[in-house]
């Protein structure tokens, strides 16, 4: 059968995943005729594993995501069913908001956002093959043989290309949720010449709700007065609904022990690497026998469900062995397994193939993002689809690319370890990932990224003026603190010593006194109360630029220097052949991630100081320009 010409867009998303909606999203409103492609519209941002958004590093993605002007910050704030804040007693660097999702009405919430959208079309169909000529990109064509023409093409299967799942010595052809695998795309990148690794990742069994005794665990509840991931969200969901606590023992290992033989982790039947931060049970025990216990969280997926999530259990045992650990566990001692738990193996691509815009290097106008690129998790996934959204837009509407770098937000620290340094296991974001984390913090993301928003049509004229006026409140309230001097007086002498602070010597600015580490906004407002009531944020932001002061000032000198090295591009048509003295890993790994800069270039694993120093001595012989800071 001959294909049928089904339409001509500007951007086509294969996939509706949590990078797929972002992708889509993001395209449509930088003014992109946009198609997404998907197995099944009623599974548009389905979770397929744990029914929640954020955590560390993760949640502060959703913030830059939000300040940029996507979706999952939006949509979670308004079907969370319990919103906390993690590392409160911490600093503000590794402060991370979490929420649980109601797992299908974040689902329908999604579509109804993407159905709403003038510039994007939903249509459910199979992709099987990409039409490039030319090393470029022109369309894809479905298994009903529909031929869609683009200018740009974004990949976004997540775990569905060539999936197969594994329990016990069971497995099967299939995608997350028992959807169907993505087999011919798969056997299509190959042709084309790509790169394809092996990854795993799993799920831990759903218990039905009733079959708990929640007497035997640990409330957890949620935040009394919760944040929102999103900068536009106004109302708070107080009918939160709690989580709950509890422990494997002695009982649970020597079970897991016993049986892992059974285990498709150890016989054999799985091929491709998993994640090392989100180890199976079968893992940990094996990896930290000395822990006589492993905290397991009880996650309900929705108000309109029975299904508890067990957090913490990721298994590929079989199914009969899953049912013998949970009820060795106190509170599941009668539990009835909604569904199993299951370990799901996928191709990846290997992600030095891309430019940092996400775009494949060697097939011009066809970008990929999310799990297909080797991360985990579905921040990671909707940052990176975020960013391939905007950039396949720009190529298809002939606009200038965004690439966002390390000291501006953490989706820029997640693409370039990709780009650079590639992941041979599937990669997730860690605070320690970032080295200028005091920057980039969950409190600041809109100061970081409305801007570029707004600069890339995604937030409003409206939103973008209340973020001036916010910009302006902060700024006036810290120099209206900096003019004004208070005297030592025998109140403000007992308030220092009621917040546990010393007494004061002699009269100090309201801004100095704010850097005490014990005294808070709260303490100052109580002395230097300003003419009208600021926000919380406002508050917030004030308190922190001015404590951390210091800190800052030292994170953004280093980002300066590191701005001279990034400055310094490396031509398209360097020779690194031609260069004498390199190291041969070097040579190799310079030649396979092409990179941009000389900063990028110093941050690839076996390229060294000496060969940056080398390699800087060669291109200021003349080969390249240093980029002025215009």
């Amino acid at each position: 059968m001959s294909t049928y010409e089904a339409g001509h867009y500007d951007v086509i998303v294969i996939g509706a995943g949590h990078a797929g909606v972002e992708a889509a999203y993001a395209a449509a409103k930088r003014g992109a005729k946009t198609l997404i492609l998907t197995l099944n519209l009623d599974m548009i941002a389905f979770m397929p594993c744990n029914p929640s958004i954020g955590g560390p590093a993760k949640g502060i993605v959703v913030r830059e995501i939000d300040a940029l002007g996507g979706l999952m910050g939006k949509v979670i704030d308004k079907t969370y069913i319990q919103m906390r804040m993690l590392n409160t007693g911490k600093g503000p660097a590794v402060r991370a908001l979490r929420a649980q999702a109601d797992k299908p009405l974040y689902i329908q919430e999604m579509k109804k956002t993407l159905e709403q959208e003038p510039n994007l079309t939903l249509r459910q169909g199979m992709v099987e093959k990409l039409v490039v000529e030319d090393d470029q990109v022109k369309g894809v064509i479905t298994e009903t043989k529909a031929l869609y023409h683009a200018e740009s093409v974004i990949i976004t299967t997540g775990t569905f290309m060539r999936g197969r799942v594994i329990i016990g010595d069971i497995s099967y052809e299939s995608g997350p949720n028992n959807q169907r695998a993505s087999v011919k795309l798969a056997e299509n990148l190959e042709e084309l010449g790509f790169d394809l690794v092996r990854f795993k990742t799993g799920t831990p069994p759903r218990v039905n709700n009733h079959s708990i005794n929640y007497d035997k665990t640990e409330i957890q509840p949620g935040d009394d007065h919760p944040q929102h991931f999103s900068y536009e969200t106004t109302e708070e969901i107080l009918d939160q609904i709690p989580c709950w606590l509890t422990y494997t023992n002695e009982k649970t290992h020597e079970i897991i022990n016993e049986n892992l033989g059974l285990s498709a982790m150890y016989s054999g039947m799985i091929k491709g690497t998993g994640p090392r931060y989100c180890p199976s049970i079968e893992d940990k025990i094996v990896r930290f026998h000395d822990k006589p216990r492993h905290q397991i969280f009880l996650e309900p997926e929705g108000r309109h469900t029975d299904e508890v999530y067990v957090q913490g259990l990721s298994t590929s045992l079989p199914e009969y062995v899953q049912r013998e650990i949970l009820r060795s566990i106190p509170g599941l001692e009668e539990a009835d397994i909604m569904r199993a738990g299951y370990a799901i193996e996928y191709d990846s691509v290997v992600p030095t193939q891309l430019w940092p815009t996400l775009e494949v290097k060697d097939v011009e106008g066809l970008f990929t993002a999310g799990q297909i690129n080797g991360t985990s998790g579905y921040e990671e996934a909707a940052g990176q689809g975020l960013m391939a959204g905007i950039n396949a837009a720009a190529k298809a509407l002939n606009k200038d690319p965004l690439i966002l770098d390390r000291s501006q937000a953490y989706i820029g620290v997640l693409i370039d370890d990709l780009v650079t340094k590639g992941t041979n296991e599937p990669y997730r974001l860690l605070t320690s990932r970032a080295e200028y984390r005091l920057l980039l913090r969950h409190d600041n993301a809109d100061l970081r990224l409305t801007e570029i928003g707004h600069q890339m049509g995604l937030i409003s004229d409206e939103r973008f003026a209340r973020f001036e006026e916010k910009k302006r409140l902060i700024d006036e309230e810290k120099e209206r603190l900096s003019n004004i001097r208070l005297k030592p007086t025998e109140e403000l002498q007992q308030l220092m010593e009621s917040v546990g602070g010393t007494r004061l010597k002699d009269g100090i600015l309201a801004y100095d006194l704010m850097k005490r580490p014990e005294v808070t906004y709260d303490v100052i407002e109580q002395v230097a109360p300003p003419e009208k009531e600021l926000a919380a944020d406002i508050k917030e932001q004030v308190e922190i630029q001015i404590k951390y002061q210091g800190y800052i000032a030292k994170s953004n000198q280093q980002v300066e220097r590191m701005k001279k090295m990034e400055n310094k591009l490396i031509p398209d048509d360097i020779d690194y052949d031609a260069i004498s003295g390199i190291a041969t890993e070097a040579r190799e790994k310079l030649k396979q991630v092409r990179p941009l800069s000389v900063a990028q270039a110093s941050r690839i694993s076996g390229v060294n100081p000496a060969d940056i120093s080398i390699l800087l001595v060669y291109i200021e012989q003349g080969n390249v320009a240093k980029v002025s800071n215009e």
